[in-house]
């Protein structure tokens, strides 16, 4: 079940908040984790056992790991349930893969050894949900936080519905208050409905919309289509993209607020930045955080010279690449990032900050390659797509016009896009977020959403698979 689904809107919101507005406050937290458990079960019931051992494990080590008064006994718990999370992470996600690549080494050396592949699913919410058990584990360790005297509210923590599939990946720290005490006044309701409003119109109007242009040009075949149209279709996927997960993150942080939450930002304009640098600072804003704070600073960030800083660097993008799939296009696409952020950082730099229109011109062109990294997993397909996009491919039956036939489809939509990747958008909503106008558009908005929704307008997020 997906928050863009109409058996979410209709029928499991609206009974959650109703139940939830009704009870007293003392039992909001009861109906949050029965609503929370009964989507996840909806929703991937066969690994529901995995949260609540990740619930149990976490809450045990977070309480060993503060009270332990020998530091290497302290170490060992949380270097434990660092494996047990990770590990569970890997088998899950990555065994698979692992497999997969040990089998293409023996084809070499040994062709008649086959090993099978484990049958399994990937369990819903996993990457987002041990990176915040980690980070809960990490803060309690360096002593930033108390461990949580409570399963009852860690297992709230983890199990929280609005963030548990895609996140924003919350840190522990900056919700603990919010799970024991939290006002819900009926303003905090009107945006939090406005907010998830303008997340599903990102989602069904704009993201779902410019997905048929994608899907026609896999379906055209890369070897087939024109240069122009090539370039086109990664700008699409490229907004694509951003509003399919911005639009998530915003319905998240709007069933939040309806709670009485405060999630943190994913978003702010990326594609408004000067650099990968900027850009990876304003995109995927919470795991940028997680990276930054759980591997970069404790590696040594950029304080041990030039060298330690490009190993540094080197394994956090390898492991963002990682983190978002298990396949080689994703390692591929984390080291590109590295190599642009490096050369930024050792050469590039002065030159992005002295001139604006270098530095636009610069990330038009490095934005839609690098999203095509991320898109294509096949090799093959990604080495046509990208030679199609620099006329290095000859094309078979190329027909020169889609560029003209595809532009003229989704020129409007292109437009309206782009705009709403500027803040305008957002800072009229955020002057007139109170008023009856406002209410009015969105009220509009969302049912034209629905009647979209009705029409079979509606593809899976993205960012599920990760």
């Amino acid at each position: 079940m997906v928050f863009s689904s109409l058996e979410f809107i209709f029928r499991f919101l609206p009974i959650f908040l109703i139940i939830y507005y009704l009870v007293p406050a003392r039992f909001r937290n009861i109906v949050l984790l029965i609503g929370s458990v009964i989507f996840y079960t909806l929703g991937d019931y066969k690994y529901l056992i995995l949260l609540i051992l990740a619930a149990i494990v976490n809450y045990i080590s977070a309480k060993n790991i503060r009270h332990e008064a020998v530091p290497s006994k302290k170490k060992a718990w949380l270097i434990a349930a660092l494996i047990y999370n990770f590990g569970m992470l890997f088998f899950f996600k990555y065994v698979n893969f692992t497999i997969e690549n040990i089998n293409g080494l023996l084809h070499i050396f040994s062709p008649h050894i086959h090993l099978s592949n484990l049958r399994m699913g990937l369990p819903l919410g996993i990457s987002f949900y041990t990176f915040q058990a980690v980070s809960y584990l990490v803060d309690v360790y360096r002593g930033e936080i108390e461990e949580e005297p409570s399963l009852y509210h860690l297992t709230i923590y983890l199990f929280m519905f609005p963030k548990l599939v895609s996140g924003p990946i919350t840190p522990y720290k900056e919700i603990r208050e919010q799970l024991t005490y939290r006002r819900i006044p009926s303003f905090k309701v009107e945006e939090g409905l406005k907010v998830f409003t303008i997340g599903l119109a990102m989602k069904v109007l704009l993201a779902d919309r410019i997905a048929i242009l994608w899907n026609d040009i896999q379906t055209i075949g890369f070897i087939s289509i024109s240069t122009p149209l090539a370039w086109l279709g990664a700008f699409g996927y490229t907004l694509q993209l951003y509003f399919d997960f911005h639009g998530y993150t915003l319905m998240a942080i709007g069933i939040g607020k309806m709670l009485g939450f405060e999630l943190p930002l994913n978003f702010i304009h990326p594609y408004m930045s000067k650099s990968i640098t900027e850009f990876w600072r304003r995109w995927h804003i919470t795991l940028g955080r997680w990276f930054k704070d759980y591997i970069y600073i404790p590696l040594g960030g950029n304080r041990k010279g030039t060298g330690r800083l490009i190993l540094n660097l080197l394994i956090v993008w390898l492991f963002t690449g990682l983190w978002h799939g298990a396949s080689w296009n994703y390692i591929l696409w984390g080291l590109s990032l590295f190599l642009l952020i490096l050369l930024e950082k050792l050469w590039m730099k002065p030159y992005l900050d002295k001139s604006r229109v270098l530095a636009r011109l610069y990330m038009l062109f490095v934005i839609p390659v690098t999203w095509m990294l991320f898109a294509i997993n096949n090799f093959e397909d990604m080495g046509t797509y990208l030679g199609r996009m620099f006329h290095l491919v000859s094309g078979v039956n190329v027909n020169n016009g889609d560029f003209v036939k595809y532009l003229g489809q989704y020129k409007w939509l292109f437009l309206v896009g782009i705009f709403f990747c500027f803040p305008y958008g957002q800072r009229w909503f955020e002057k007139h977020k109170h008023n009856f106008f406002s209410t009015v558009i969105l009220f509009f908005v969302f049912w034209y959403c629905i009647y979209q929704l009705a029409n079979g307008i509606n593809n899976p997020f993205l960012y599920f698979q990760f």
